[in-house]
Order: C-alpha cells, then structure tokens, then sequence
C-alpha cells in the first residue's frame, strides 16, 4: 500500500507547481485507498487533464470505474462540456418561446471565458458540497491545475457567496443572478468543507528543487489566507547517486540536498513524505502502484534506446530564425513544469542581447519570470500582467466611460456587476490583447499559463472575436486585432514546450491540436530536460535516458523543426549553460 498519507481525510487535493507530480501521487494514493477496502472517486479539475493516459482509460464527465482496481472510480471535469451544459440551462427554457435571434443572442453573451469557468465551478462545487452527489464514496480525491489555476478555484466558493449576498440588482455578467442564487447553499457548503480540517486536506507536491519549493511556500501562504490549514507536503522525486563516478547524478544530488536544507521555514513544520525519484515513468497501474510503496517489484525496465542527435534544431538556431523579423510576438506555452519560464526568459536574454527591444512577460498567476532572468541587458523590460492591477484599471476605466452617463442608480449597478468574479477574466483578458499588440513596435515573449488556462484564454480570443464580427459596439482595436495577430505566422511564433516523457508531449500534441483548430499553428519544439545527449552511468539515470528515446522519436516523427535541450542545473538564462531546473 502506498505511504502517501497516512492519515487520509475524506476528501483530499493535490496541488504545486506544474510538473511536480501531483497527478502521480492523486493516482497513486486513489489507488492504495481503493486496494484497502474504500469506495473512491478521482476527479480531475484540470482542463487540460492527463489523467486518461496515466490511468489507461477515456474518461468524461460522469465517473466510470478504473479497470484494475475495483472501487476506484474517476472523472474528468470538462470546462467545454460543462458551459455547454449550463448554457442549456439558461437557454433552454427559451428556445422556441423567444425568438430565434434573441436566443442566439444569449447564447453568444453565454460562449465568453465567464461562463466556461462558472460552469467548472458548479460541477466542482457539487463534488466538493453537495452530499447526494458525495454518499456513494469514502474519499474524494482532486487532481487540480496547477496552482495558480486552483488557487483561482479554492477562491471561488467564497467569492461568489460575497457576490451573490450583496447583489441587488437581479443581473450579473452571466445573466440573471436567480440562477446564481438558487446555487447559494451549495457554494456556502464547498466553502465550508475546503475550511474543515477533518474533511479536507490540501496536499502540496513539490520538488526538491529551489522554484518548486518556493512556489509551494507561496501557496501554503495563500491557503492560509483562506483559511484552510490542514496540509501535507509531498516531496517528489528525491534521488541519491548511487555511481560516485557519474558527475551528473553528484551534482543531482548535491543541488537536492542544498534546496532541502534551504527549504523556507512556513514548509519545515508540514508533515511530509519523501518519495524517491523513480527510474520509469508513472503512467499504468503498475507503475502507479509502486509509488511510495516499498514492497512492490518495479516494471520491467527499458535499458536501450536510440536517438539521432543530428535531426535536432539547436537553440541559438531557434534565436537566430526569430531576430530575423525584428518584431512581432514569441509564446512558449505547454504542460506546467516543462520550463516555459526559463525559455522564455532566455529567448528574451538573448534577443535582447542582439540589440533589440524586448519585454518579457506571462500570464501565468504563479511564474516569476524575474527571478529566471540573471543579467539583463539594457534594452530588456520584465513585466507580468497582475490580475489584482488591471482589475482595478479596468473596473476605473468602464465607470469613467460606460458609467459616466449613468444615474445613481444605474451607476450602482454597474459598480456592482464589475465586483463579479467575472470580472478578472475579462480584464485579464483585456490585458493579453494590449500586450501582444506591443508586438508591432518590437520583440515580445509571453510565458503563457500551463495549457489548461491558455487554452481558456485562447477560447475567449475567438469568443471576443465572434462578438466583434456580430456587432459593432465600441471595442478596443487590440482586442479586434488580437485572434488576426495570432494567427499571423510572421507576427506570432509559438513554440511549444515539452519533456522527453509520454504525458508532456502526448498533452503539448493535443494543445497543437486545440490551437489549429482557431487557425494558430506552432513555430518549433523545444524538448527540455534531456538526459540523450549526456553521459551517465548510474543506473536511474540509465533507464531514464533510454525511456526517452520512445517518446522523442515519436515527436521527431511528428514535428518538422525540434529543438533538444539536455538536462543542467543552470540557474539563469543568461548562463553560457542553457538548459533548465530539474
């Protein structure tokens, strides 16, 4: 049985950085309690979930059992689905009674990002407060998005309480509030069992590595802000070298054991389990099975494997074929974890570098592009688009347009409707179009969210732009331009971000898939963190390197222009060593 936790409540979250684990260790302690004798329920929250391939099944919406453990059920929460869902609610009861062009009316007011995330929402409040739905399972566990994403979540309950306690006006920005209010007792009810100690435990996963703790440190912080107090911390991934002769894994270890000791204090006194850094990766029952077990025989390991070194891109390369336009927009996006952060800082370095202007930015609510820029050269700008910052700006902005023909009244409404926690969307949103426009003048690099958030901030870039070629309302020209702008090959060039693993390229294939479906197509690959073309000689990091070669060929063969960067410990982008953290 798995050690993960040894006191489980009976609903549990997994939360940290991208790429820390968190959907190993949900599976893997799904699957310990189930094997013990509990009714379990696996839910994923994240829109961008793995959790089909780590199980070997095709999930949806509604639970279905997980062939190999009996007891064990899982689910996905689909945002798409769950917004057609609620749009049919609102919608539904009008259809054929209003007529037709005010029913499509609705439902375009009802395709934008608000409504996708007021729709995920709903589902998760009713696994998390609603007791029918809840009865026929002991443990209930959450595999979430990582943390900014389910920092945004845990807000929710809380948030949209407020907002419907102190609404009078009868209307929000998703419609009537009626809706929203007969939804009342279930959100107070979410609210209260994130807070309750003996129902819910948040389960922080983090690395032994600097970032991955720091970001853990920073959502304990904010958890406890929310008042949810019962965490547990789950390192993941601790290795000791085994071949003194093997530099590498020395220094894998070395680099550990300082982030260990230099943990931050608000992490030091969290009950914690340690798991060992695994030389296969966790995807089967099998394999699942043997994390933080002791007992169990591990899979069958792949010792060889070929890569052709010489059918790689290099990444100077990749820089240099971007400069030559001048301008324009550069987005690294992909699974959390893969190192978005790090390229995207030493793109920017080094575009900089060559004389030209450069703002660095992201769109994730948990990066620090700062911290992953060493020296920066005098013609770089390091900016980050703060939702809590064009919140206010934007809020400023509508009351001194929009409300300044208002009377009181109306006035009030509208000061009312943009409290809503809608709101941060669509500023954030707003926020994303200025910056890429800044691309006419000169070089921007986004670090983007982990896919899940892109995608829904992707989708609002068409449902905006759908709404602009409906009407001719005032809209700001960045927003009109911003889908054309990243359809544009030679003024947007995406590059997606990826790990010599099966779950990072299988998940940054289908975001390839998501994109070209509005029309956005990728500029390069960039593999990070690959043991190939390093020597090693102690035995984990031997299976490890030969795993790889299965997934890397699959991507070769599947993508025209790959970049493969190898594993260092490199700790800015301006270092002559350009790989990322561990």
């Amino acid at each position: 049985m798995s050690l993960l936790l040894p006191h489980p409540t009976p609903i549990l979250f997994f939360t940290g950085k991208g790429g820390v684990g968190k959907t190993s260790s949900a599976c893997a302690m799904a699957i310990s309690l189930a094997e013990a004798g509990n009714r379990v329920l696996l839910v994923s929250t994240d829109p961008a979930s793995n959790l089909d391939e780590v199980l070997g099944i095709a999930l949806t919406g509604a639970p279905l059992p997980v062939p190999g453990v009996p007891g064990l059920m899982a689910l996905n929460i689909d945002p798409e689905e769950a917004a057609r869902a609620y749009r049919e609610r609102m919608v539904g009861p009008v259809r054929g009674v209003l007529p037709d062009a005010v029913v499509a009316s609705m439902e375009e007011q009802l395709s934008g990002a608000c409504t996708t995330e007021i729709a995920a929402f709903d589902e998760f409040s009713k696994l998390l407060g609603d007791p029918v739905r809840t009865a026929a399972y002991d443990h209930i566990l959450f595999d979430t998005a990582p943390t900014g994403h389910t920092l945004r979540l845990l807000e929710l309950p809380a948030a949209w309480s407020s907002f419907i306690d102190t609404s009078v006006g009868g209307n929000s920005c998703l419609g009537p509030l009626s809706g929203l209010a007969a939804q009342k007792t279930l959100y107070a009810a979410s609210n209260a069992a994130l807070r309750d100690g003996a129902r819910t435990t948040l389960v922080l996963v983090a690395r032994p590595d600097r970032p991955s703790l720091q970001e853990a440190e920073r959502t304990r912080a904010e958890l406890a802000q929310l008042g949810i107090q019962n965490v547990h911390l789950i390192l993941n991934g601790i290795f000791k070298a085994t071949d003194p002769s093997d530099a590498l894994a020395v220094a894998m270890e070395a680099q550990a054991g300082e982030a260990l000791e230099d943990m931050p204090a608000g992490l030091q006194h969290l009950p914690r389990t340690a798991v060992p850094l695994l030389p296969y990766g966790l995807v089967g029952i099998p394999a699942l099975r043997s994390m933080g077990a002791t007992e169990l025989a591990p899979p069958a390991l792949l010792l060889s494997g070929v890569i052709d070194l010489a059918r790689f891109d290099t990444l100077s390369a990749l820089v240099d074929s971007i400069a030559v336009q001048g301008k324009g927009v550069v987005m690294t996006m992909g699974k959390g974890g893969v190192g978005k952060t790090t390229l995207a800082a030493h793109l920017a370095t080094r575009l900089a570098e060559q004389g030209f202007r450069v703002t660095l930015t992201t769109t994730d609510p948990a990066a620090h592009v700062e911290q992953a820029v060493g020296k920066r050269p005098p013609t770089l700008r390091v900016t980050r688009i703060d939702p809590e910052l064009v919140v206010q700006r934007y809020r400023e902005e509508v009351l001194a347009t929009a409300g300044q023909q208002l009377d009181a009244e109306g006035r009030a409404m509208l000061e009312e409707d943009l409290r809503s926690p809608c709101t941060e969307e669509i500023a954030v949103f707003r926020a994303f179009s200025d910056t890429v426009a800044q691309g006419q003048d000169e070089f921007v690099v986004i670090d983007t969210a982990p896919t899940g958030h892109t995608l829904l901030l992707l989708d609002a870039a068409e449902a905006y732009h759908r709404e602009v070629l409906r009407t001719t309302s005032d809209m700001p020209e960045t927003v009109r331009q911003l889908l054309p702008r990243l359809r544009d090959p030679a003024f947007t060039r995406i590059l997606l971000v990826t790990l010599p693993e099966a779950t990072p390229i299988h998940e940054a294939m289908q975001l390839e898939r998501d994109l070209a479906r509005a029309e956005i197509y990728p500029f390069a690959w960039v593999v990070n963190q690959s043991l190939a073309p390093l020597k090693v000689t102690d035995p984990i990091l031997r299976a490890r390197r030969a795993q790889e070669a299965k997934h890397v060929n699959e991507l070769l063969n599947h993508a025209s222009r790959v970049v493969l960067e190898p594993l260092s410990f490199t700790q800015s982008a301006s270092s002559h060593l350009t790989g990322v953290h561990l």
